[in-house]
């Protein structure tokens, strides 16, 4: 009978919640949520209309920042923002909202062609096939995407819309009257009928098509210069202020990068930079995001002032302390300024201090010589706060404005032209870097700023400047002005007012941010839809010739140099396709010849816009529906500039993608393409995921996985280790995969684990043996609801007694709460609180308490809640249910703990009700035993009491 009646293993195994099991009902369900459409988020009009009552929710679009499908594969710290965004997509699915999640692939950009230029694959071979791994690792975390809508940036159909998007840039401009981008035609309209004067004064119609190119080059948004930019010859390619790092090495690959002059197109970003500035107070962003986007924009307000300059016209300074004027003893050029070989004399000026001239012969000499190693500098080294200053006299002199002094003009490497004019007046009594400079070359220094720390007003006596903003100018007074005994910011204001009646300076604005960099000498990439006449001047394609596709090529490589070659030039991959470069085209005026933009774009322009195809993603007529970017994102009280309601990503991309982002939004938003004049309202930085990794004695990696740890030290192999806590990746030798974990211990086991590891928001450390915690979880949820020997819901009819349903609501209403803040962890942790009062309360759950568990889960293990959602007996898909509502009369606590302090000190603890009045608590806090034996018959001088918690008595 026994024999009969005992399951066999195999049997019993059958119905327990195993890795098996796991894998069984995670794939078999992520089939189902497929073949039905389970995610699809339908669309107020276009191609994905979809149920108006549906459409009539509130909406809710929800993104994670733009994964490259690395060839790598995941490890499980890359998921940790898309299981975060899927969970909260989830809930809000569930509270009622039509929730727009889904992901796509930037995936232009320098490891695949890397990659092909080792092995000859094409960048598109290698690229989709990193797509459909990563795809395949995705699914299997059950990720609740819209699929329809997901895409690469390496899709023609895709970066025809990139390329689009380059026109409408390039064929406008940024009236400042107005305060935003308008097209180049109507600026082109004010120079024929005169209404603008051209610059220069010329005539409109006296200019050929080459001088109408520069002139309107000038103005374009998107335009072509011959411009300092910085040149990586290790790499090959020019890069953006943006990526270079603070060392001035490449952010890829680490290489060496300098100044050069190249002919590049930028983006000309910085006529944006005030409402780039202003518009961050109205994101919900945090803090330290935007502190970094204001620091990089940098405005600072100031004056403009010119320097005469013997017959060669004026070196023009920006100057955020103008009121210093009269400290002005020196002036130095960064080693670039145009200026410089022109106010070269041939000879040193009589009485030259041997100091200035570096000890070279002429003027000429010395400041090619310095030149020469200036530019092998990077911005950073140059800025750095060397101990030897360095720099040489250009043998000319300029004359102060204020006092009519004639002023040494210098070159030095401190100054860059990335800033300001790339000149600046020298007050080395009142600034460090000046003081220090004017040590170094035995220059006079004026102290124009009376000290209030009683150093005197002698600067010789001085061991460094005195800078202040709160004290009174000394020694400033001239012919027809007088500073003398004003305040810093009075004497700005008159001085500024000076300088401008007499046509030698106004106030200004000026900032830090640089037009953006956008060219690339590279293959993989966007091409740019321009061609060239055989004058030069730049044509765009119109948009029935979009998009340009990239054409084959032989070697994908650009032509790379030693990495301190700083006299090397670019040469592309794309220029050597002469049948792709040379073409015959009709742009409207016959067929002619031209010669293509072999630049590409740089990694960036994809997602500059993606949002915005997530949204419409098979228009083939338009970048997107307007009705359709207004329903998704729109502005709305809460979001008056629109944009996205979630977006999740690092921190990394303070000042790169979200920056440029924004600028191409807000020029879509004036050209009156979208409605929405930024793209991402809400922003939220994940933490990251880190890990053990070991050293050898060599100091070499080697495999986490492998290393012993045993008698307080760690081994590998039987020869001990270091260990060291970083992040995780393949170099390091400590990535564990998603695989691994689902193989495991199943996919809801790792989402739980990944949820629960801490704040989103803050780094932790990964430990492989604690994932079982959240595995042991859903065994105990399903034994609560499945009997493991029969596989039978164990789930009764009935009412749940009182104590369940406290429980029951508690963890609704927190666990709600947090999963509408982002609290995953604490979500969690109620959930296994619930979770584990209802396993050790021993007896079989009502119907109500268990399926209203099952949707607590759901957001956070998906698969298992499905499965059991369909077991408790409902055919509907658990995915669009409705997340459980907490009843208010279950969360409020019968009692509530009083302390009761006498002295400060605690002396008795009071279960109360939480209604209880201030009277009433304070009368029994008096009446209690341990309290009438700590007062000692002391008099009472003062009772404090906050009810229901606490009651202070004072003797």
């Amino acid at each position: 009978m026994s024999e009969t009646n005992t399951p066999a293993p195999e049997a019993a195994e059958a119905h327990r919640y195993t890795a098996a099991m796991a894998a069984d009902i995670e794939a078999r369900w992520q089939d189902v949520w497929d073949a039905q459409g389970t995610y699809e988020a339908p669309n107020p009009a276009g191609d994905l209309a979809g149920d108006p009552a549906v459409v009539a929710r509130p909406k809710k679009f929800i993104m994670d920042m733009f994964p490259y499908p690395s060839g790598a594969g995941l490890h499980v710290g890359h998921p940790l923002g898309y299981i975060a965004t899927d969970v909260y997509a989830r809930h809000q699915r569930m509270t009622g909202h039509n929730v727009l999640h889904t992901l796509g692939f930037d995936a232009f950009g320098l490891p695949a062609e890397q990659y092909a230029v080792q092995t000859g694959t094409h960048p598109r071979v290698s690229t989709e096939a990193n797509i459909e791994n990563m795809k395949v690792q995705l699914r299997r975390l059950g990720l609740g995407h819209d699929k329809r809508r997901s895409f690469a940036t390496i899709d023609p159909e895709y970066y025809k819309w990139t390329q689009w998007i380059f026109l409408q840039i390039y064929n406008s401009w940024y009236d400042t009257g107005a305060g935003r981008a308008r097209p180049i035609a109507e600026l082109v309209a004010a120079f024929e009928d005169g209404s603008r004067e051209v610059p220069g004064g010329r005539a409109w119609g006296a200019l050929d098509p080459a001088a109408r190119a520069e002139v309107l080059n000038g103005f374009r948004l998107a335009y072509a210069s011959d411009a300092p930019v910085n040149w990586c010859p290790g790499l090959g390619t020019v890069l953006a202020n943006e990526e270079v790092t603070a060392d001035g090495r490449s952010e890829r690959g680490n290489f060496p990068v300098f100044k050069s002059k190249l002919s590049q197109w930028n983006m000309r970003i910085t006529a944006y930079a005030d409402r780039l500035l202003d518009d961050l107070d109205a994101l919900d962003w945090p803090e330290a995001i935007k502190l970094q986007q204001r620091n990089w924009i940098g405005r600072s307000e100031g004056a403009r002032v010119d320097f005469a300059v013997g017959g060669s016209g004026a070196i023009t300074v920006f100057t955020t302390r103008p009121d210093t004027l009269f400290g002005a003893t020196y002036m130095v050029l960064a080693p670039e300024h145009e200026l410089v070989s022109s106010i070269v004399p041939a000879q040193w000026p009589e009485g030259t201090h041997p100091v200035w001239t570096g000890g070279h012969a002429t003027p000429a000499e010395a400041v090619n010589e310095y030149r020469k190693q200036a530019a092998s500098k990077s911005d950073v080294e140059r800025q750095a706060d060397a101990k030897d200053k360095t720099g040489v006299f250009t043998g000319a002199y300029a004359t102060n404005p204020v006092s009519g002094e004639p002023v040494p003009v210098f070159i030095a490497d401190y100054v860059l032209m990335g800033y300001g004019t790339g000149a600046i007046m020298a007050v080395p009594a009142h600034d460090s870097r000046d003081f220090a400079f004017a040590r170094a070359f035995e220059l006079p220094m004026r102290c124009v700023v009376e000290p209030t720390d009683g150093r005197g007003t002698d600067p010789a006596e001085w061991d460094d400047a005195f800078v202040s903003y709160d004290a009174k100018l000394v020694d400033s007074a001239g012919e027809g002005i007088s500073l003398d005994g004003l305040g810093v910011v009075e004497a700005k204001a008159a001085v500024t007012e000076w300088l401008a009646a007499r046509g030698i300076g106004e106030g200004t604005v000026n900032f830090r941010l640089r037009d953006w960099l956008f060219s690339r000498q590279r293959y993989w990439g966007e091409p740019f839809p321009i061609v060239y006449g055989e004058d030069g001047v730049a044509h765009p394609l119109p948009e029935s010739m979009l998009p340009l596709e990239l054409p084959e090529v032989e070697d994908y490589s650009p032509r790379t140099f030693a990495p301190d070659d700083a006299a090397s030039k670019p040469e592309t991959p794309l220029s050597r396709n002469e049948d792709w470069v040379n073409v015959e085209l009709d742009l409207g005026d016959g067929v002619k010849r031209y010669r293509r933009e072999t630049n590409t774009m740089p990694n960036w322009a994809g997602s500059c816009w993606y949002e915005l195809r997530y949204l419409d993603p098979h228009n083939s007529r338009a970048l997107v529906d307007p009705a359709i970017e207004q329903y998704w994102m729109g502005p709305s009280e809460n979001a008056p500039h629109g944009g996205v309601d979630l977006y999740v990503g690092g921190a990394e991309h303070a000042v790169l993608h979200l920056l440029y982002a924004r600028f191409w939004s807000k020029v879509l938003f004036d050209l009156g393409h979208v409605s929405s004049a930024e793209p991402f309202h809400k922003l939220f930085n994940q933490g990251m995921i880190q890990a053990y990794a070991y050293t050898d004695a060599r100091g070499v990696y080697v495999p986490a996985a492998e290393v012993e740890e045993r008698d307080g030290g760690y081994f590998h192999q039987g020869e001990p280790v270091k260990r060291e806590h970083g992040k995780m990746g393949k170099s390091l030798k400590n990535a564990v995969t998603p695989d691994e974990i689902c193989e495991e211990y199943g996919a809801d086991t790792l989402r739980l684990y990944e949820m629960a590891m801490g704040p989103l928001d803050v780094s932790r450390p990964w430990d492989t043996r604690a994932v079982v915690g959240q595995y042991r979880l859903l065994q105990r949820l399903w034994r609560n609801i499945v009997d493991e020997e029969t596989g039978k819901v164990t789930v009764v009819d009935g009412e749940p007694a009182e104590d369940t349903l406290r429980a029951l609501h508690k963890a609704i209403d927190g666990a709600g709460g947090d999963l509408a803040g982002l609290r995953f962890n604490t979500a969690i942790a109620k959930i296994t609180e619930l979770n584990n009062f209802l396993t050790k309360a021993g007896r079989p759950l009502e119907r109500s308490v268990a399926e209203r568990l099952v949707l607590l889960v759901a957001p956070l293990a998906p698969h298992i809640a499905e499965e059991l959602w369909h077991r408790l007996g409902h055919e509907d898909s658990v995915v669009h249910q409705d997340f459980p509502v907490a009843d208010p009369a279950y969360v409020v606590d019968e009692t509530v703990t009083c302390v009761v302090q006498v002295k400060g000190k605690v002396k008795a603890r009071l279960e109360v009700p939480p209604t209880i009045s201030d009277a009433e608590l304070e009368q029994l806090a008096t009446a209690d035993a341990g309290v009438v034996a700590a007062l000692g018959g002391a008099e009472i001088r003062k009772v404090i009491v906050r009810a229901p918690k606490l009651v202070n008595i004072v003797i």
